[in-house]
């Protein structure tokens, strides 16, 4: 990761012919934003004078407390290669703080850095690698979304199956053009969907780059004339789309999850990192499911988890272990999809985790059958406990959660249980097309 100065930013926009740059910054339910400016006005801002209304923004604050400044993290300047080389454009991602120079409670990127901070006081340091899923559909004919696919492709398909080849490679090419370290990149289970893994890194940038790679993938899919979708479950009857989590945490240069003498090859911190997520993943959800449509894709059947249990080989269970030893071990956290918040997302997960580490949680037997075959009465047997079923239940584990409240700050909490209580009466009131089919010509 580069660390640039000033002086290197005036410097590169220059030498790029940068004309302009958009100080981005993302509101509280993940929505990226940004102010645009000039290339002129660059030194304006890389001295943390660029202000901007934040009463507009979706859960920030109210009208009389407008005011609010943008300061960019300078690292994280990068050109959209996929602009146009004269009057190019360029983005720097921005923490938001007040007037008086304090940052701002509800800023989402504050919040992981706060968490970050505490572990850096631990002697960790947090490393993230997301595995992104999302649908590309046709545009109608006035070049709105719809979830038209004329593919029938499937997990690992080529071309000519996969119809969507050629835009997943464009977006990984760009992707590395911008710095992205790719993995790998393939079609998915459902028609029309694919997956891009980028390489782990530490936490923030991690987020930064959820954010980035949400912007280059709906542009380029936009280019080749189709919709990219993050929608958790669009399409009904066909695996919905995830994100899971990757997580480890590294001291002195190691991985400390990993014990080759320990059970599994996984040391004590990573069994109790693991269990202050399991402890804590009911009250998680709301953040890391956000929406209604999340628990359309939190069902059977669909290779997304419904359970609060860990394995290591097996699929359906919340937490899996992937084979991997060495550097490479890490829990993967397989409920997540892409509409979170991913600075929120990674701030609760990283919470958690500390505190089975400080309580030195233990996170019990490791399931090896498969949860969906099982019945309610089996899991209860065996003391499995579920993750929220819908928005109702996910709401009430969130606001009754003192953890929550601790990690993500009042103004935060708050804000998310009003937008998303409003948000559940507002699906309360629809009346959808299941129900005219269902009953309308039977009563």
């Amino acid at each position: 990761m580069p660390h640039y100065t000033k002086q290197d930013i005036m410097h590169l926009v220059e030498e790029n012919n940068v004309e302009f740059i958009r100080l981005q910054f993302t509101d509280v339910f993940g929505t990226l934003k940004n102010v645009a400016i000039t290339a002129r006005q660059l030194e304006k801002a890389l001295d943390n004078k660029c202000m901007f209304d934040g009463s507009s923004v979706d859960g920030f604050v109210r009208i009389d407390e407008s005011d609010m400044y943008l300061y960019p993290d300078l690292d994280t300047f990068s050109i959209f290669t996929w602009r146009s080389s004269r009057g190019r454009v360029a983005r720097l991602i921005c923490d938001v703080y007040r007037p008086d120079g304090i940052p701002f409670e509800g800023d989402p990127r504050g919040v992981l850095k706060r968490v970050l901070r505490k572990a850096v006081k631990m002697g960790y340091n947090f490393c993230v690698g997301p595995e992104c899923e999302f649908f590309l559909f046709h545009t109608d004919e006035e070049g709105r979304p719809t979830t038209v696919t004329h593919e029938k492709a499937g997990y690992f398909d080529v071309a000519p199956l996969d119809l969507g080849e050629n835009a997943r490679r464009d977006i990984v090419l760009t992707l590395e053009e911008m710095g992205f370290e790719i993995e790998a990149s393939h079609h998915e289970v459902a028609p029309a969907q694919h997956e891009i893994d980028f390489k782990y890194t530490n936490a923030l940038k991690t987020a930064d780059n959820i954010m980035t790679f949400k912007l280059v993938v709906k542009s380029i899919a936009k280019r080749h004339g189709l919709y990219a979708s993050f929608m958790p479950k669009p399409v009904s009857n066909v695996d919905g789309s995830g994100m899971h989590i990757n997580m480890s945490l590294w001291k002195n240069g190691k991985n400390i999850f990993a014990d080759s003498k320990g059970h599994l090859g996984i040391s004590k911190e990573g069994y109790h990192f693991l269990a202050g997520i399991l402890r804590y993943a009911p009250e998680m959800t709301l953040i890391t499911n956000p929406l209604i449509n999340s628990y359309k894709r939190l069902v059977p059947g669909y290779e997304a988890p419904i359970d609060v249990t860990w394995s290591t080989s097996n699929r359906s269970p919340l937490i899996r272990i992937p084979a991997a030893r060495g550097v490479g071990t890490r829990l993967e956290l397989r409920s997540p999809d892409a509409a979170t918040n991913p600075y929120l997302a990674l701030a609760v997960c990283l919470a958690a985790g500390l505190a089975g580490i400080e309580e030195e949680l233990e996170p019990g037997p490791h399931n090896v059958g498969n949860l969906y075959e099982m019945t309610h009465e089996e899991k209860e047997a065996m003391g499995i406990r579920s993750l929220p079923r819908d928005m109702r239940e996910s709401i009430r584990a969130f606001r009754n959660s003192a953890f929550m409240k601790e990690v993500l700050g009042d103004h935060i909490f708050y804000k998310y249980i009003s937008a998303k209580k409003a948000e559940l009466r507002s699906y309360q009131s629809q009346v959808t097309d299941w129900e005219i089919n269902e009953y309308l010509y039977k009563i």
